[in-house]
């Protein structure tokens, strides 16, 4: 099919896939938070949520595993947003 092929269309899909692996992320990060810090985890989704880069994310789920506390982990997310500005 020639739409298949056209560039726009392909920037489309790329995009649509970007933000399905966001979403899929957030989703990851939402759960993991609620099991390692209960609902006071869960308040940080706000702030991770306008974080849009990939690696960023990925580096907050690590970031959740190795966390002793809900202060170290704002403390990577304090850094990534400033690295990320």
């Amino acid at each position: 099919m020639v739409l298949e092929k056209s560039f726009f269309y392909q920037e489309i899909l790329q995009k649509g896939r970007e933000e399905g692996r966001q979403l899929e992320r957030l989703s990851s990060i939402e759960l993991s938070l609620e099991v390692k810090f209960g609902s006071e985890g869960l308040q940080l989704m706000p702030k991770i949520s306008e974080i849009s880069n990939l690696e960023q994310l990925k580096e907050i789920q690590r970031g959740i595993l190795t966390a002793n506390t809900l202060d170290e982990l704002l403390e990577l997310i304090q850094k990534i947003n400033f690295l990320a500005n």
